[in-house]
């Protein structure tokens, strides 16, 4: 009967069936003290944000971080475990003090000092993106980041870029990297340019506002930004702007995650729904296989990116509006 309750173990699926629904009739609640007694288990996973807050939590904190939590919460309470949220603090509380049975690290940078400590505390855990240690033994969700790259600088050269900057984070994280593989490999082969400035996380909004003032006194003739940081596409926005650009007919502009901070915008950001929430129910299921002791998968591969084209890039043909508009 408590495997049949606390789907352990090869029960029946009519034994385990009629076990349910006999335990509803009854009002039965399992004990949930009493079977960590017995299992050792806190039946808690935690959700540990690796980016700062002013990349990860965006307006009102609603996020990319969150957007994750949303979904790996609800995920691990169906599968009867609580979750508690690590967010993205100056000031990181102990890990140690945390009474968890596994961890998803949410885009975990090069030596991750979140994940090295978790591991050598013995708690399994497992990476929303590859964690860049090629060495690693972390298993992951691929998030397609190198797709991603070629899904935004192919579409900015389908709107007439032919000077495509990038503008990145500074930190080793898998998005950075993928998508910066994927921009050398696009103007190497369509023979651009390579326009590429590096910027701490740290620098938010006000770092892209400056790396666009300095952009475009460098190299005026910049037509295509692909901002990955949404919060640096935002401040990519303020300082084209201010220079008198006009997006998006003198300088079309992209980011990666699409969020709060992409859809509002002025004008709205083209971005990518990168299926956040469908990428957070594979973590956790694959926590909880090897905190389980399955590990025949090592890597998931996540949710194919799907770009959402916007004001931003999208090249209006202004006579069809006037055709439409006279119809």
């Amino acid at each position: 009967m408590s495997h049949a309750l606390n789907n352990r173990g090869y029960v029946d699926p009519g034994t385990k069936a009629r076990v349910h629904l006999a335990a509803e009739e009854l009002g039965y609640r399992p004990n949930i003290r009493a079977q960590r007694l017995r299992t050792g288990s806190a039946q808690t996973l935690g959700l540990v944000a690796s980016m700062p807050a002013s990349v990860a939590a965006g307006p009102s904190k609603l996020g990319f971080f969150m957007e994750v939590a949303a979904s790996a919460a609800e995920t691990a309470l169906l599968s009867g475990f609580a979750m508690i949220l690590v967010p993205p603090l100056r000031e990181r509380p102990e890990l140690d003090q945390f009474d968890i049975d596994g961890a998803v690290v949410v885009e975990p940078e090069e030596n991750d000092p979140a994940t090295g400590r978790l591991r050598a505390l013995g708690v399994p855990v497992v990476s929303l993106g590859r964690q860049p240690e090629a060495e690693t033994e972390i298993p992951y969700i691929d998030m397609q980041s190198h797709r991603t790259g070629n899904l935004l600088l192919e579409h900015l050269f389908e709107q007439g870029s032919r000077s495509i900057a990038l503008i990145i984070g500074s930190q080793q994280r898998h998005s950075y990297i993928d998508v910066s593989r994927a921009y050398e490999e696009f103007t190497a082969e369509h023979h651009l340019e390579s326009l590429v400035i590096r910027l701490d996380e740290e620098e938010g909004e006000d770092g892209g506002y400056r790396a666009a003032l300095a952009l475009l006194e460098s190299h005026p003739e910049v037509d295509g930004i692909c901002a990955l940081v949404d919060a640096f596409a935002v401040g990519v926005v303020r300082g084209l702007h201010e220079s008198g650009k006009r997006i998006p007919a003198d300088v079309r502009v992209v980011t990666r995650y699409n969020g709060l901070r992409a859809q509002t915008s002025v004008p709205p950001l083209t971005a990518v729904n990168l299926h956040l929430a469908d990428a957070a129910d594979l973590a956790v299921d694959l926590l909880l296989e090897h905190r389980s002791g399955n590990r025949s998968r090592h890597v998931v591969l996540g949710p194919e990116p799907e770009l959402i084209p916007r004001a931003s890039s999208v090249m209006v043909d202004r006579s069809a509006l006037e055709q439409n508009s006279d119809s």
